[in-house]
């Protein structure tokens, strides 16, 4: 397997609070890394690092041989990592289209004077879509009509769409229903075998077991462990997130 992301020794602090330290991890081709935790673990904090959105008290983040550390987000993205975070930053008012390339749309020229050309947009949404198995009823309808799991595969969509060799889901699954989860699960399996990196921020048992290849365990900022979830069950991993906290 080629390594993709290498985390090496992440430390970050707010003031006097030490809210990570020490965190290294790596992700392969192919890989889902889930990053496991209870709240205030410090797997938001992690993410936010290997995304730009924060710079590290110490330590470094590469990505293909690039180091990540001191980069801008619109920089980390443009290396080919997309971050999905819980509330998929998708505008309500738009359709997937729109949203697909939001920030980034394609326009076409009549008379000189510039236009969305929505029609392309609408297009190349729906074959993206259709290659990760998603079937949206009526792609001019604003992603507001549109499902929770649905909602949720227009961003991973999105990602793709701008091809991430990287993807991270931040609680992916958390206010879905259970078939909508299993849409979800299923998304990640084909991203897999497109040989996309992810890292999964869960601390939902049953999404950690189902999508991960490897689990890293969080509690209060430090790797408390990590585990094949072959090697490991429910308990293990629910004393690991306890663990520093007993």
């Amino acid at each position: 397997m080629t390594t993709i992301l290498k985390v090496d020794g992440l430390k970050k602090r707010f003031g006097g609070n030490e809210a990570v330290s020490n965190v290294s991890f790596d992700v392969n081709e192919g890989e889902c890394v889930v990053l496991a935790g209870d709240n205030g673990a410090g797997k938001s904090t992690v993410i936010k690092m290997i995304s730009g959105v924060y710079q590290p008290t110490a330590g470094q983040v590469h990505f293909n041989d690039t180091v990540l550390t001191g980069k801008s987000p619109e920089a980390v993205r443009s290396l080919g990592i997309e971050t999905i975070y819980q509330d998929l930053a998708l505008a309500d008012n738009l359709d997937p289209g729109l949203n697909l390339y939001l920030g980034r749309e394609k326009t076409r020229r009549i008379l000189g004077i510039s236009f969305l050309d929505r029609k392309e947009m609408q297009r190349n949404a729906v074959e993206v879509m259709k290659s990760l198995g998603i079937v949206v009823p009526d792609p001019s309808a604003p992603v507001r009509e549109m499902s929770g799991g649905q909602r949720q595969a227009i961003a991973i969509a999105r990602a793709i769409h701008w091809q991430a060799k990287l993807v991270i889901m931040d609680e992916p699954t958390a206010a879905l229903g259970v078939p909508e989860q299993r849409e979800v699960m299923a998304l990640i399996e084909r991203l897999k075998k497109k040989g996309v990196g992810i890292i999964l921020i869960s601390h939902n048992l049953p999404d950690i077991f189902a999508a991960a290849d490897r689990i890293i365990v969080l509690a209060r900022g430090v790797v408390a462990g990590e585990r094949k979830p072959s090697e490991t069950n429910d308990e293990e991993i629910v004393r690991m997130m306890m663990g520093a906290t007993l």
